[in-house]
């Protein structure tokens, strides 16, 4: 295992532990956890706990930069509806989509089975030959999500 996943999953623990999904931790005090870099916490940060993936970054500066991640607990509904039809948009890579079903799998909000099934209608293999499959996988995407919080 990776040092950033080792990283990722501390943080998730402890966001786990905490009732109101929300995390204020020390970017310096992580880095001297782990003996790495602080860069090495923000690329975590950056990379693995994105608005994607259902999560939102503050960062303060100062007192060795304090971090606060608030990971977003949407409920099936419009709310999420809203929300994920914003982050879709018109047009929407296959990297992008993956991690808004990841994002939404990690929530518990779809099952495993659904994750996989949605990953496998929208990925470029199943859209080739579509003249604009960003657009096509959007409409798929939004469809799918549409259904799923209608339920």
């Amino acid at each position: 295992m990776r040092l950033s996943d080792i990283i990722e999953e501390f943080i998730k623990d402890l966001l786990n532990e905490n009732v109101d999904n929300e995390l204020m931790i020390q970017r310096n005090e992580l880095a001297n956890h782990f003996s790495c870099a602080p860069s090495q916490i923000n690329y975590v940060l950056t990379t693995r706990f994105t608005t994607d993936k259902g999560y939102y970054i503050e960062s303060r500066r100062g007192g060795g930069g304090c971090i606060i991640i608030k990971r977003m607990n949407h409920k099936k509904g419009k709310n999420l509806l809203d929300t994920i039809n914003e982050r879709i948009g018109d047009s929407i890579t296959n990297d992008k989509a993956v991690q808004i079903i990841e994002g939404l799998q990690q929530s518990n909000l779809i099952t495993d089975r659904e994750a996989a099934i949605m990953k496998a209608t929208v990925n470029d293999r199943t859209l080739y030959g579509s003249e604009n499959r960003n657009a096509l996988r959007a409409d798929i995407l939004k469809s799918i999500m549409m259904i799923l919080c209608h339920q």
